[in-house]
C-alpha cells in the first residue's frame, strides 16, 4: 500500500498501525512530501521494519506523491493490488477485507474505494460540466458502480495501472482520482465504491488553496468534453466564487482573485503546485485545517 504524507509524522505512524490492524498482509510504502529530509529520516526510524519510506524532498502533491510510491510498487513486481491513501486515513475494522472480497468477484474491476459511513451517503459522480463531485444517494450494500473512486482510500489493480497509467501529475491535488476513474471506464474497466467498507479522516487541507486547485483542475478535467462544457464550467465556477464572496464579505476580493488565478492558469496550461502568487494571496488568511464532517455533510463542490 502507498500512504502519501506531509509534515505529520505522528499521524502517519498511527495510520500505519490502523492499516496493520486490518489483518491483511500489507507491504507499506510511505511517500514523504515534507520539505525537510529529516522528517523522512524520523519516519524511517519510527517505522523501521514496518514500512519503506521514500522522500520526494518537496511538497509534490497527492497525485505525484502517490505516483512515486506506485512506481516503486510496480517495479517490485509483487502483489496484484495496491491501496492508496493520505496520511490521515482511518479505515474501520474490515474495510480492506470488504473491498478485497468485492474485487475478487469482479475480474473486470480495476478501481474501488471505501465509503464515508452512515450519515455521509455520498457517491462519486462525474459530469462533463460540473466535473467530479459527490452526490447524495441512498445507502447501498456491497459494490456499487461509480464514476471514480474517492481518494481517501482507494484500491487499484496492477493490470489497470499498467494499461491506463498512473495519476496525471498536472493535477497536484484534487480531481486526479476523477481523471483516473474516467480513463479507467473509457478503457472498459469497472470502477466501484463498496458500501460497508468505511474510512474516515479528521481534517482536510486549507480551504482557500483547495478552492483554487478545484477550480483550475476541474477545468482541466472537463476540457476533453469540448469548448462548450469548458466554457459553461468556467461560468459555473465564477458563480460559485461570487457565492463564496457574498458569504465571506471580509474576503470577497480574495475569493474572486483566486477564481481569476485558477482560470488564468488553466488557460496558460500552468498546472502542478499552486504558483507563488496564490500562496502569497492566502498567506495568513487560510484556515490551517477544515473539519472533515463540515465538508462531508453536503455534496462537495467541484
Amino acid at each position: 500500500m502507498v500512504l502519501v504524507h506531509r509534515n505529520r509524522p505522528d499521524v502517519v505512524v498511527d495510520t500505519v498501525a490502523a492499516f496493520e490492524a486490518q489483518g491483511l498482509p500489507l507491504e507499506v510504502v510511505v511517500v514523504d512530501n515534507s520539505d525537510s529530509t529529516t522528517v523522512a529520516g524520523e519516519l524511517g526510524e519510527r517505522l523501521a521494519g514496518r514500512a519503506t519510506v521514500l522522500s520526494t524532498g518537496r511538497n509534490a502533491g497527492f497525485g505525484p506523491g502517490a505516483n512515486t510510491g506506485l512506481r516503486h510498487w510496480l517495479a517490485s513486481g509483487t502483489g496484484d493490488r495496491v491501496v492508496v491513501a493520505p496520511h490521515d486515513a482511518r479505515p474501520e475494522p474490515g474495510c480492506l477485507a470488504a473491498i478485497t472480497a468485492e474485487l475478487d468477484l469482479r475480474p473486470d474491476a480495476g478501481l474501488a474505494s471505501a465509503e464515508f459511513g452512515p450519515g455521509f451517503d455520498l457517491v462519486p459522480t462525474f459530469d462533463w460540466v460540473i466535473g467530479g463531485f459527490y452526490k447524495k444517494g441512498p445507502r447501498g450494500r456491497g459494490w456499487q458502480d461509480v464514476d471514480y473512486p474517492h481518494g481517501t482510500l482507494m484500491v487499484a489493480t496492477r493490470r489497470l495501472l499498467e494499461e491506463v497509467g498512473l495519476f496525471d501529475d498536472r493535477y497536484f491535488a484534487y480531481c486526479e482520482e476523477a481523471d483516473l476513474g474516467r480513463r479507467a471506464r473509457a478503457s472498459g474497466w469497472r470502477v466501484g465504491m463498496v458500501w460497508g467498507a468505511v474510512v474516515r479522516n479528521d481534517t482536510l487541507p486549507p480551504q482557500l488553496v483547495s478552492d483554487y486547485l478545484k477550480e483550475r483542475n476541474t477545468l482541466l478535467l472537463v476540457r476533453d468534453g469540448g469548448r462548450w462544457p469548458t466554457f459553461v464550467r468556467g461560468v459555473l465556477g465564477a458563480g460559485m466564487a461570487v457565492g463564496r464572496a457574498r458569504r465571506d464579505r471580509a474576503a470577497a476580493g480574495l475569493h474572486l482573485r483566486l477564481w481569476w488565478h485558477a482560470v488564468r492558469d488553466f488557460r496558460r496550461r500552468s498546472f502542478g503546485p499552486p504558483p507563488p502568487e496564490v500562496w502569497d494571496l492566502v498567506a495568513g488568511r487560510d484556515r490551517p485545517e477544515v473539519p472533515a464532517d463540515e465538508w462531508a455533510k453536503g455534496p462537495a463542490t467541484p
